[in-house]
C-alpha cells in the first residue's frame, strides 16, 4: 500500500472506515487504470440495488490488502509455480524417500516458508461480501472467515516441515514412511492451480485453445508421474523384491540409481495409461495386480476426459465449417428440387457462403446482447460518415443523421447478385458503403444497362420517397457492402424534422432532374412532379403506403399491396391523379394517363391546378365511382379526380 493512501484510510471517521468498501471502486483506485476489461471479473459486480459512485468512495483500512491488487496477484502466481514444485516432490519423496531427508530437503523447508507467509498474508487480505458483493477490510471478520473454514488447518497442515520439525525435538532424522505420506497433504495446494487455470480460461487475453490444451497436458503429467511413484513404492516395499514388476527385469533394484527407478515406473505408467500393455513391465503379485485394476479403471475415465476435451476443441474451430457445409447441401438439395435456374442456385450459393465468410466482420449474435447505446455507437463510427456525404442528406441536421445510421443494418452481397429487383414492393433503401452495383432494366425481353453506382452512392430511394415499385434491378458488381434502413423507420424519423424533411425532397428533386433521360422515362409521374415541385411549399415524407387507385378511365393501374387510410395533409399534401373529362368518357384524353399533383390547399386552388393542365376551367370534381368531391381533406393518396 502506498504512504498516500495509507494517510487517507487512517485520517477516515472511524464510523466510514467500518462500512465495506464497494469492489468495483477501489478495484479503479488500487490500478489506478483499469488497462483491459477482460480483467473484470464477474465476482466484483455489485449487487442489484447497490449503489457504487464516487460519494461512496471509501480505502481499505490500514495493513489490508485488495484481492484484486497487482501486486497479490503477482505473489499468488509466485505461489503457483511452487505448487508445480510440490505436486511433482510430493509422490516423488514417498517413492524415493532417500531424496526426502537429502537433496530436496532444503528446497522443501524454502517452499514450505514460502507458503508460511502467505498464510500469515491472508490474514490481511479483504474477502468479498456474497450476500452484498462489497469487500470487508474488517480485520476481525477477515480472520474469523479464515480461522473457521477449512481451508485454514489444511494450509497449516500441508506447510509443516515434519521432517524439520522431528530433527528438531529428536536431535535425529527419521526414515519412516509415515513422513512421506504426510508430505502428500502438499497436493492441497493444487487447489491453486485449479483456480489459476479457471481464471485464465476466463481472461479474453489468453487463447482460450492453449490455456485448455495446457490444463490437459498437465493433468496427464501429474496422473502418469503419480502413478508411476506410487507403483514404485509398491515395489520397493514388497517382502520379496524379485517377485514384483521391476525386480522381475531388474535384479536387486533397490540399490540402484535413483533416476533409474523413476524411468521405469514413468515407462510403466504411460504405457499402461495409453492402453498400449506392451507386457514387459506387469505385475507379479496381488498387490500390484490389484494398483493395475483401479489404475486401469481410472484411466479409463482419464482418457475419456482428455478424448471428449480434445475432440471439443478441435471440433469447435470447425463448427462454422460445418454448418456452412451443411447449408449449401441444403440449397442443392432445395434447388434441384424446385428445378431452379442455374443462375439463380448460383447466387443462392455466392450469398451462403459470403455469410459464412463475414460472420465474424458481422457477429450480428454479438451485436444483438449488446445495450442499444453501445451498438449506435459502433454504427456512427463505422457508417457516419458515408450516410452524411450521401447526395439525399447534404445539408441535414446531425441529428437526423445519427437517428438514421442507428437504425441502419449492414449487409455483404457477393458479386453478381441482386440487391433489387425491377418492380419490387419498395420496403428498404440502401447506401453503397464499398463495392459497385449496376442498375439495370428489364425492357423489351432484354436487360438494358442504365449506370453504375459506388460508394457513398444511393439505391432504391426513387421507390420508397416515390412510394411506388421499384423503377430498376440493382446488381452487385463485385463484392459489395451496403447500409439498409426500411422505409417505415425512414419516414417516421423524417415526421419529427420538418426542416430536414424539406431539405431532402429538394436534394431528391435536384437528383431526379440530373439523371439520364432513359432513367426518368421509365419513373411514372416524375416529369410533373419535377414540374410542380416547389421547394417553399414541400413538408416531410408522410408515412402512408401506396395502394392500388381504381381504374376506371383505362390508365395502368399503380400496383401496391393493400389500401389505407389517407395521410394527413399537414404533413406532406397528398398526390392524387386528376383527368379533365368525366369518369364515364375514356376518350377525351386520347387514352392518355392523367396528371399526379399534389393536392392543394382548396377546391378553388385545384380547379386552377387543373384550368392550367388542361387548358380550360372546370366546375366540378368527382372521384372514379362518381361522387362529388366537397372535402377535400376526405381524399387519400392517389385517387383519380375527374375535373370538368
Amino acid at each position: 500500500m502506498s504512504t498516500e493512501r495509507r494517510t487517507a484510510s487512517t485520517s477516515l471517521p472511524s464510523e466510514n472506515r467500518s462500512r465495506p468498501v464497494p469492489a468495483l471502486l477501489y478495484r479503479r483506485r488500487s490500478s489506478d487504470n483499469i488497462d483491459n476489461l477482460a480483467t473484470v471479473s464477474s465476482s466484483l459486480l455489485p449487487a442489484f440495488g447497490t449503489i457504487v459512485d464516487d460519494a461512496n468512495s471509501l480505502h481499505l483500512r490500514k495493513y489490508i490488502i485488495a484481492p484484486y491488487d497487482r501486486r497479490y496477484r503477482w505473489w499468488q502466481t509466485f505461489l503457483v509455480v511452487l505448487v508445480v514444485y510440490s505436486a511433482w516432490s510430493s509422490p516423488f519423496e514417498l517413492a524415493f524417500k532417500k531424496v526426502a531427508t537429502g537433496s530436496l530437503l532444503p528446497v522443501d523447508l524454502a517452499v514450505d516458508a514460502f507458503f508460511a507467509i502467505d498464510i500469515v498474508l491472508t490474514f490481511f487480505v479483504a474477502y468479498l461480501d456474497k450476500s452484498t458483493y462489497l469487500l470487508v477490510d474488517n480485520h476481525e471478520k477477515i480472520a474469523m472467515r479464515y480461522v473457521t473454514n477449512l481451508w485454514f488447518p489444511m494450509d497449516v497442515v500441508s506447510t509443516l516441515p515434519f521432517h524439520a520439525i522431528y530433527l528438531l525435538f529428536t536431535g535425529k532424522m527419521h526414515k519412516g514412511e509415515a513422513f512421506g505420506f504426510l508430505n502428500l497433504l502438499r497436493l492441497w495446494r493444487l487447489r491453486r492451480v485449479s483456480e489459476l487455470f479457471t481464471r485464465l480460461e476466463k481472461d479474453t487475453r489468453f487463447s482460450y485453445f492453449w490455456t485448455r490444451y495446457c490444463k490437459l497436458i498437465c493433468v496427464t503429467l501429474f496422473a502418469v508421474h503419480s502413478a508411476g511413484c506410487f507403483y514404485y513404492w509398491m515395489a520397493i516395499h514388497h517382502k520379496t523384491s524379485d517377485d514384483t514388476w521391476i525386480g522381475a527385469q531388474v535384479h536387486d533394484f533397490e540399490h540402484e540409481n535413483i533416476w533409474m527407478g523413476y524411468t521405469y515406473s514413468m515407462y510403466w505408467s504411460i504405457v499402461t495409461l495409453t492402453t498400449v500393455g506392451y507386457g514387459d513391465l506387469h505385475a507379479e503379485n496381488t498387490g500390484e495386480k490389484v494398483f493395475n485394476i483401479f489404475y486401469m479403471l481410472f484411466n479409463i475415465g482419464l482418457t475419456a476426459y482428455l478424448i471428449g476435451n480434445m475432440t471439443n476443441l478441435v471440433v469447435h474451430s470447425a463448427v462454422r465449417t460445418f454448418a456452412m457445409r451443411d447449408a449449401i447441401n441444403e440449397i442443392l438439395r432445395y434447388a434441384s428440387k424446385n428445378r431452379l435456374p442455374d443462375g439463380l442456385k448460383e447466387q443462392m450459393l455466392a450469398h451462403m457462403q459470403l455469410k459464412f465468410k463475414t460472420a465474424e466482420l458481422q457477429q450480428e449474435e454479438v451485436l444483438e446482447d449488446l445495450p442499444k447505446a453501445i451498438r449506435s455507437s459502433i454504427a456512427q463510427h463505422l457508417f457516419h460518415e458515408t450516410v452524411e456525404t450521401t447526395y439525399l442528406f447534404k445539408g441535414v441536421s446531425d441529428d437526423l443523421i445519427t437517428q438514421l445510421v442507428s437504425e441502419m443494418k449492414a449487409e455483404f452481397f457477393p458479386p453478381k447478385v441482386d440487391i433489387i429487383l425491377q418492380n419490387e414492393i419498395p420496403t428498404d433503401f440502401y447506401v453503397l458503403v464499398s463495392g459497385a452495383v449496376d442498375v439495370l432494366i428489364y425492357k423489351n425481353g432484354t436487360e438494358q444497362f442504365l449506370s453504375k453506382l459506388g460508394s457513398a452512392e444511393m439505391a432504391g430511394e426513387i421507390g420508397v420517397i416515390l412510394n411506388i415499385p421499384q423503377p430498376f434491378t440493382v446488381r452487385t458488381k463485385r463484392l459489395s457492402q451496403v447500409i439498409r434502413i426500411s422505409h417505415q423507420h425512414f419516414k417516421q424519423m423524417v415526421l419529427q424534422h420538418n426542416a430536414d424533411g424539406k431539405k431532402i425532397i429538394s436534394n431528391f428533386i435536384q437528383y431526379l432532374k440530373g439523371l439520364k433521360k432513359e432513367m426518368l422515362e421509365e419513373i411514372p409521374f416524375v416529369t410533373e412532379l419535377i414540374d410542380d415541385f416547389n421547394t417553399e411549399n414541400i413538408a416531410p415524407i408522410e408515412g402512408a403506403e401506396y395502394h392500388e387507385a381504381p381504374n376506371n378511365s383505362g390508365e395502368e393501374n399503380i400496383e401496391g399491396t393493400s389500401p389505407t387510410s389517407a395521410p394527413s395533409s399537414d404533413i406532406l399534401p397528398v398526390r392524387v391523379i386528376i383527368h379533365g373529362h368525366r369518369p364515364d368518357d375514356k376518350t377525351n384524353d386520347g387514352g392518355k394517363m392523367g396528371k399526379l399533383i399534389h393536392l392543394p390547399d382548396s377546391v378553388e386552388d385545384l380547379l386552377s391546378l387543373a384550368e392550367k393542365k388542361f387548358g380550360k376551367r372546370g366546375c366540378t370534381i368527382l372521384v372514379a365511382d362518381g361522387s362529388q368531391v366537397e372535402e377535400l381533406r376526405a381524399l387519400r393518396e392517389k385517387d383519380h379526380l375527374f375535373i370538368f
